[in-house]
């Protein structure tokens, strides 16, 4: 312990900074709140260890942005090793019950927990009716108090993600500003993604962003509906684009194996990765968790710009 002298032990002691004036002053840190519900990110597709990865790597970044935040991860099609939506939700609530009794038995006149026991919020680009479905009725089926949010896009933060992977791929030009060119650059892109008509509207809004960012022609397309990405590609060439390339409005979890693959060879052209655990992703899954509890979201640097 240190008195108001110094440090007893004789260590230093870590002063605080005096805070910056004027309207260059640094924000305050925000922190969760305390007694906040969990943050559950509900993950689709099949479980494997590169979906963990990839989770994890999200919740992570969520963490960074809000310290003290309760971030678990449930899968819609778990098993033994990769714990279920509705087990992850039923453990947050056990908790929070066992803490309000241990709260009780210390002598505490708390009134019993109320609100959610977590956020869900699904790790999907867009809107697929059909997973968000397969989500609310397992948050049902757990009977614990939860709010489920919407998917993370339509979002100009995706439409950078999808400028960083195309760029990645040597697709499209990094730095525009700078003019650094890619001999292999697209003309034209279609934006593929999954979920129905609604998910082909959500990801043509991210789409108009790309465009705008590209300055290229960008349509999108359903990978899950025959003969889209074909069209799509078709009506791009039609209009004039001759080298295109296919961008996937897709974090990973929710693709099919080879369904990408064979959806390149459909447009013939190349295709970029999917977002996977781009740092936007962590973001926009903690600004649905914020949105969803009625508080500012923190202020973050934003990725460099493309």
């Amino acid at each position: 312990m240190s008195s108001p002298t110094g440090p007893a032990s004789g260590l230093p002691v870590r002063m605080p900074r005096p805070r910056q004036a004027g309207r260059h002053r640094r924000p305050e840190p925000l922190a969760a709140p305390e007694g906040a519900p969990a943050l559950v990110l509900a993950v689709p597709g099949t479980p494997s260890a590169a979906t963990r990865s990839l989770a994890e790597e999200v919740v992570s970044i969520a963490r960074s942005e809000l310290p003290g935040l309760d971030a678990r991860i449930g899968y819609l099609d778990g098993n033994d090793e990769f714990p279920t939506l509705q087990s992850v939700l039923t453990h947050a609530a056990e908790e929070r019950t066992a803490r309000f009794e241990q709260a009780r038995a210390a002598g505490s006149d708390a009134s019993a927990p109320d609100g959610p026991v977590g956020i869900v919020v699904p790790l999907l680009a867009g809107p697929d009716g059909a997973l968000l479905r397969r989500i609310r009725q397992a948050v049902m089926e757990s009977r614990v108090a939860a709010e489920l949010t919407d998917a993370l896009g339509p979002h100009p933060l995706l439409a950078e993600a999808l400028h960083v992977r195309l760029s990645e791929a040597g697709l499209a030009r990094a730095d525009r500003a700078r003019l650094f060119t890619v001999a292999t650059a697209a003309d034209g892109i279609v934006l593929a993604t999954v979920g129905g008509e609604d998910a082909v509207q959500a990801a043509g809004i991210t789409g108009m962003l790309l465009a705008a960012r590209l300055a290229v022609p960008v349509m999108a397309a359903a990978l899950d509906e025959e003969g889209s990405i074909a069209a799509i590609a078709e009506q791009l060439r039609g209009s004039g684009s001759q080298q295109l390339a296919l961008a996937p409005y897709l974090i990973g979890p929710e693709l099919d194996a080879g369904l990408l693959d064979a959806a390149a060879k459909e447009a013939g052209c190349s295709a970029a990765e999917a977002l996977g655990p781009y740092p936007a992703i962590g973001k926009l899954a903690l600004s649905q968790y914020t949105s969803a509890l009625g508080i500012a979201p923190p202020q973050t640097q934003g990725a460099p710009a493309f």
